[in-house]
């Protein structure tokens, strides 16, 4: 089976000591869109380049030993994406779901949207593959799974 083609990288992470300052730096003084954010998670996503083309995610750690695990995703072509977990499972590899899961399919992140997959490289470093979708943003939905992503837009098209 051949390898998963990666476009390019998707996103990244950085850990901040202070959410609120570091959207003012990244929002107000570098001009990042603000994509979301989550006072309870503690966590503020940005758009690199416009909406849809890369993505900065900041993570409050504060001062105390937080375990958190930040992880890298690649940019992928939709189809490669949904042929991902065949492929990943094919070389040895388990696909995993946005909890970290087992999974057959990816997952689709209502707020963005983007089809997401999940796996972790020999050292056990997180990486996703991410496709951002066409379709309008619902955030309402959280994180579905591809296949009720699909019954839901299939409704609400037919």
């Amino acid at each position: 089976m051949s390898m998963i083609p990666v476009r390019d990288r998707f996103e990244s992470h950085l850990t901040v000591a202070d959410l609120q300052r570091s959207m003012d730096f990244f929002g107000e003084t570098l001009g990042l869109e603000l994509a979301d954010v989550s006072w309870k998670r503690r966590v503020a996503f940005y758009w690199m380049g416009g909406r849809g083309n890369s993505m900065l995610g900041l993570w409050e750690v504060g001062t105390g030993p937080q375990r958190l695990s930040l992880h890298l995703a690649f940019r992928s072509d939709l189809s490669d994406l949904l042929d991902a977990p065949a492929r990943l499972r094919a070389a040895n590899v388990v696909p995993l779901n946005f909890l970290g899961e087992p999974t057959e399919e990816p997952v689709v992140i209502g707020w963005m949207p983007a089809a997401s997959l999940y796996f972790r490289d020999p050292d056990g470093n997180l990486l996703e593959l991410l496709s951002m979708l066409p379709d309008s943003p619902q955030p309402e939905l959280g994180i579905v799974s591809w296949s009720r992503w699909n019954q839901l837009h299939e409704s609400v098209q037919g």
